[in-house]
């Protein structure tokens, strides 16, 4: 029996904070040492963080890096360490995993394949180490192995699968199940998306299995740069069993779990395999290095704790979860000293303050009145707060802006959903700026400004009026003014530019209108494991959404304007996702909308593709967003698309043919 303890870390690193990210790492050494594990897994791009971009290049950046690792070494006396940063080697730059052994840097795995879809620009920074090539990376008077190598540390095994090399068909740990591999330990920064988790979950338990070893996963957590929020979740699995599950979402800087793992155990099971095909090659890359494990007694079986994640409502706690992290993370980071919201009655602004809310409450029961209201010292009007509610009245400013076309029903939902959550609330009456404005223009143009003929100027005037003020509110208060559109929203470009749009971050702009209405109608009743739901967002479900734009007696309905959001995002995911023709659109979600009549249909699927091409340039403008699924349509980090371009022209040309056809059969 050779028993071993491993361990996985989580950590919330941020892009060249040097010393922020070596706290976090020797914190992640001590806690693993004081828990006992010899062998403990950082995550990928630990040093650095994983979101530097292009600064990636920078030689000062290099030469840092490895300079917190020189100075990490010696913190890993007795310990075998695996710790993330870039290697410039032979004019490439790589993505590599250092192996730290009893205080010394032992040498360096290079990433075999890169991530470079979605979310991921790798090959723009790095590129990928060769299969079986091994050299070796000198400084000053040291000579270190690199490349395609596995470590044997004192009779036991090590070798890395650096995130996504275990993504992908030929994952590097089958040639290490050959080469005798024990432990394979996956170093990651693996963005947090809807049902990600137990992708990963499974990659990890079957390659544990297939390979015959013990799998260490480590992940990043948290907002590290600004759009992606990474979920941690770190994991052990040793011959197919999962052995330890870290918590996901943790408002922690750093977590450590470990699990006893058998290396004899796994090695006689792969050995009874006859699918096992060992290599005996001395030339295999192999670096033996000496150390001396300490003895171990078996531990007991492991107990995985159920929570949120095993309940029934996992994507709407995802999601509360997520983007909570995300605001919390881009709040402290960035210093800023809370939110603005320009609150108007309707669901996606609700939302946003409904999460910062929830931000605050999660910190808070992670870490404490007093510990949370710590990690944000820098905010003094926080100090003397007496519990949650009082922290986000003072971090959360509300404004309802009233025009002559709102209403009571609005105002009043605005209001109660800004008591529920706590927030701080104003009411403004901006009509007579928004008349200021129509007079000014309809002086010079000499003419009055008519519904009839002026409808999308009268609307956006309105929209663009609500900015400054909030603008305003967020200078006073040194905070952060949250931009509320939503996906569907933007997909179709049904907002207005410097009005909604407004603000230097947009939570929800990555999940579309029907979700989230749901989400809204789930927090009304039932609410985030620990925290509790808000009974006041009654008043925003029980509404139709509008922009309440036009006057009452129009009757103004999002989906009036535009289409029922359920069939516009099937036109989404069909169109963009799936990158299918209009035509082929309106073939995809026809069986899925009997109700409605094909010439229906296609007149919705030619308004989607002419507003998409129509407002690409509104997306590109839109304010940061957080990745929540793989269907963002984020310009910066996931969906890319012309600016300028010839509108589907012929396509729909095509659709129009097709739906008139089916109109004379149907006659």
């Amino acid at each position: 029996m050779k028993l071993v303890k491993v361990g996985a870390a989580v950590l919330n690193q941020t892009p060249f904070d040097w010393d922020g990210n070596q706290a976090h790492i020797l914190e992640a050494i001590r806690l693993a040492r004081a828990d006992d594990v010899t062998v403990l897994c950082l995550p990928e791009m630990a040093i650095t963080g994983y979101g530097c971009e292009d600064a990636f290049f920078s030689p000062g950046l290099q030469e840092q890096a490895f300079a917190v690792l020189e100075a990490i070494a010696p913190a890993t006396r007795g310990m075998v360490v695996s710790v993330g940063l870039p290697l410039y080697f032979e004019k490439a730059l790589y993505n590599a995993g250092a192996l730290l052994v009893d205080g010394k840097i032992a040498g360096f795995v290079g990433k075999r394949f890169l991530a470079g879809d979605g979310i991921h620009y790798e090959p723009r920074w790095f590129k990928e180490w060769p299969a079986g090539e091994r050299d070796f990376f000198e400084r000053g008077d040291q000579r270190y192995p690199l490349g395609d190598v596995l470590f044997d540390v004192d009779n036991v095994r090590i070798g890395f699968e650096i995130c996504e090399d275990a993504w992908v068909a030929n994952r590097p740990g089958s040639d290490l199940a050959l080469r005798g591999v024990d432990i394979i330990l996956n170093p990651s920064a693996s963005h947090f998306a809807f049902g990600k988790f137990s992708v990963r979950q499974r990659f990890v338990i079957e390659g544990s299995r297939a390979f015959g070893v013990a799998y260490v996963y480590a992940n990043l957590l948290g907002n590290e740069a600004g759009r992606v929020i990474y979920d941690g979740g770190a994991l052990i699995a040793s011959g197919g069993e999962l052995a330890a599950r870290g918590r996901r979402f943790a408002f922690t800087d750093v977590e450590v779990v470990s699990a006893v793992i058998d290396v004899e155990a796994n090695r006689r099971e792969q050995a009874r395999r006859g699918s096992h095909r060992p290599r005996h090659d001395a030339e295999d890359g192999v670096i033996e290095l000496a150390f001396i494990w300490p003895a171990r007694r078996p531990a007991a079986p492991p107990v995985l704790a159920r929570g949120w994640e095993d309940g029934d409502h996992v994507k709407e706690e995802e999601f509360a979860r997520s983007v909570a992290l995300g605001l919390w993370d881009y709040m402290r980071k960035s210093r800023s000293h809370g939110f603005v919201v320009s609150l108007s009655g309707g669901a996606d602004s609700a939302a946003c303050a409904v999460l910062i809310a929830m931000a605050v409450e999660l910190a808070i029961v992670e870490h404490g009145l007093d510990g949370a209201l710590a990690r944000i010292g820098y905010v003094t009007r926080l100090t003397g707060a007496a519990d949650a509610r009082e922290v986000i009245r003072r971090l959360l400013t509300c404004a309802y802006q009233a025009t002559a076309n709102s209403g009571p029903v609005t105002r009043t939902a605005a209001e109660k959903v800004a008591e529920g959550v706590g927030a701080t609330f104003h009411a403004l009456d901006v009509g007579a700026l928004v008349d200021g404005y129509v007079g000014v223009v309809e002086g010079a143009l000499g003419r009055k400004l008519t519904w009839d003929h002026d409808d999308v100027a009268l609307q956006n005037i309105q929209a663009r009026v609500r900015s400054p003020s909030v603008w305003m509110f967020a200078n006073l208060h040194n905070a952060l003014l949250v931009s509320t559109s939503n996906r569907s929203e933007a997909a179709v470009g049904y907002a207005t530019m410097d009005g909604d749009t407004s603000g230097g971050l947009a939570p929800i702009a990555g999940i579309d209108k029907t979700f989230l209405r749901h989400w809204l109608r789930w927090v009304e009743v039932v609410g985030p494991t620990d925290l509790h739901a808000v009974a006041a967002l009654s008043y925003i479900n029980a509404q139709a959404p509008t922009a309440e734009l036009r006057p009452p007696s129009a009757e103004q309905t999002d989906e009036k304007d535009l289409m029922p959001y359920d069939v516009l995002e099937a036109i989404e995911d069909e169109a963009i996702r799936d990158k299918r023709v209009p035509l082929e659109v309106l073939q995809e979600v026809q069986p899925r909308f009997p109700q409605y009549t094909v010439a229906q249909l296609g007149l919705w699927v030619e308004r989607f593709f002419r507003l998409w091409c129509r407002n690409q340039w509104k997306r590109e403008r839109f304010a940061p967003s957080f990745h929540v699924d793989d269907k963002n349509l984020d310009p910066r980090s996931w969906c890319r698309f012309p600016i300028l371009s010839g509108g589907y022209d012929r396509e729909l040309a095509e659709l129009r043919a097709y739906v008139a056809s089916a109109a004379e059969g149907q006659g």
